[in-house]
């Protein structure tokens, strides 16, 4: 059934005439019959009783009551279609990282939700080991995480390096020094997150190098959750600078001088971007270059500060 015929029937019904018909819609009056004569044999019944004057079958009636609806309809979904593929309407599954998730993302979403707000966006919030595989199986369109262990047909794009800094209790002896190095950390309760975040690997990996063992590790989980672990004095931890500023009362925190690895963060996805939906790729390119931001800002700030030295 052609959608031409439908809107022809429509006018030549408004206008009384084929004739008139034609005239409105600059087709041939040739043309206009063979549309008719199509939908008619598309439905298969009789639409419409030539004569001096025309007159609907019972068909016709039934059908052009409906016709507005079919044609609204199908203009709606060619809308859709259209958003769709130029990315202003779809639904969007981010996997985010902490600290992202609480303190980057949020006015980030804001932003992209009051320019695309036909774009639905959800989030999962786990830690970079998984989001490599729900990448891969396609359960996330793309993440913000930090460097994966392996490839898995995903590619990664640093974006930007969270600072990292000791976070004590103010009663701690530490507290009370300005200069702190990994090996002053020995013999300390160390707060850590689990055994399959990238960042706790390179601490500890820092600490064994650096003479900060033997320590008493606690594994906490979930980054986020260290600051209120410190500030009821269970131990000490190497927390991103964002989760602590300002600190948590009864808290101070302090440089690790010689420990300059921070948290790199960037855009996990497939190589293949190419079955991404349009949304997926705007959002993505949004935030990649919104969070690229933060990395151009360090790097100034790096080579201002070296220049100084």
């Amino acid at each position: 059934m052609d959608i031409r015929g439908i809107s022809t029937f429509q006018t030549i019904v408004r206008t009384g005439s084929f004739q008139k018909a034609a005239l409105e819609l600059q087709y041939a009056q040739s043309t206009i019959t063979k549309q008719i004569q199509n939908l008619e044999d598309s439905l298969g019944v009789k639409l419409l009783e030539r004569g001096k004057k025309l007159r609907l079958t019972q068909a016709g009636e039934l059908f052009i009551a409906k016709s507005d609806r079919l044609l609204r309809d199908y203009y709606e979904l060619q809308q859709t279609m259209t958003d769709l593929n130029d990315g202003e309407k779809g639904s969007v599954n981010v996997g985010i990282m902490e600290p992202a998730a609480s303190y980057r993302i949020p006015a980030l979403l804001k932003r992209f939700a009051e320019a695309y707000p036909s774009v639905d966006v959800h989030l999962r919030i786990h830690n970079s080991h998984m989001f490599n595989q729900l990448v891969s199986d396609g359960s996330v369109d793309f993440a913000i995480c930090a460097t994966p262990d392996s490839g898995l047909g995903t590619t990664f794009e640093p974006l930007y390096v969270e600072d990292i800094v000791l976070l004590l209790p103010s009663s701690h002896p530490l507290a009370k020094r300005r200069r702190i190095e990994l090996s002053d950390l020995r013999g300390e309760q160390i707060l850590l997150t689990n055994a399959t975040c990238p960042f706790r690997r390179k601490l500890e990996t820092a600490l064994h190098e650096r003479g900060g063992t033997p320590y008493r590790k606690i594994e906490i989980g979930n980054m986020a959750a260290l600051k209120y672990y410190v500030q009821v004095e269970y131990g000490i931890a190497a927390v991103p600078r964002i989760t602590v500023t300002p600190p948590p009362e009864g808290t101070i925190v302090r440089a690790i001088e010689d420990f300059d690895t921070g948290l790199t963060t960037g855009l996990l996805m497939k190589k293949d971007t190419r079955l991404l939906s349009a949304a997926a790729r705007k959002l993505s390119a949004f935030l990649a270059g919104e969070l690229g931001r933060l990395g151009e800002r360090a790097d100034t700030v790096a080579a201002a500060k070296a220049s100084l030295a």
